[in-house]
């Protein structure tokens, strides 16, 4: 059964950059039909949708909140996609998700609540100080 790993999360201060990865547990599944997105979820609210890629035309989202901050380049070497998270603010605080859906747009995939997600990563913590 694939799994979405993630990786790359930490401690950090405020300005500061962190990169997360996300990739598949199966190296010989393939991305290239997915919608990837990065989710954020903060003690006591709900998950939201920050950045998002159509993988097969490249396509891009970003939350008005991480735009000109945050880009989500994908990786064709580790069959992976990344989340570059730049200028950290205290706000960006939370425990991050990487998702991938199948059949989904990615407006779709990013707003729907709950989000329309395959496949889920485990999350990782992300603290800004």
């Amino acid at each position: 059964q694939v799994q979405l790993v993630e990786s790359g999360g930490g401690s950090v201060q405020a300005g500061g950059s962190l990169k997360l990865s996300c990739a598949s547990s199966n190296p010989g599944y393939s991305i290239d039909g997915l919608c990837m997105a990065w989710f954020r979820q903060a003690p006591g609210k709900e998950r939201v949708g920050v950045a998002g890629v159509r993988l097969a035309v490249g396509s891009r989202y970003y939350a008005d909140s991480v735009k000109g901050r945050f880009t989500i380049p994908r990786d064709n070497a580790k069959n992976a996609v990344h989340l570059q998270m730049n200028d950290l603010r205290i706000e960006d605080t939370a425990q991050y998700y990487c998702g991938a859906a199948r059949y989904r747009t990615l407006w779709n995939m990013i707003h729907t609540r709950p989000p329309p997600v395959d496949l889920w990563g485990q999350g990782t913590q992300v603290t800004v100080s």
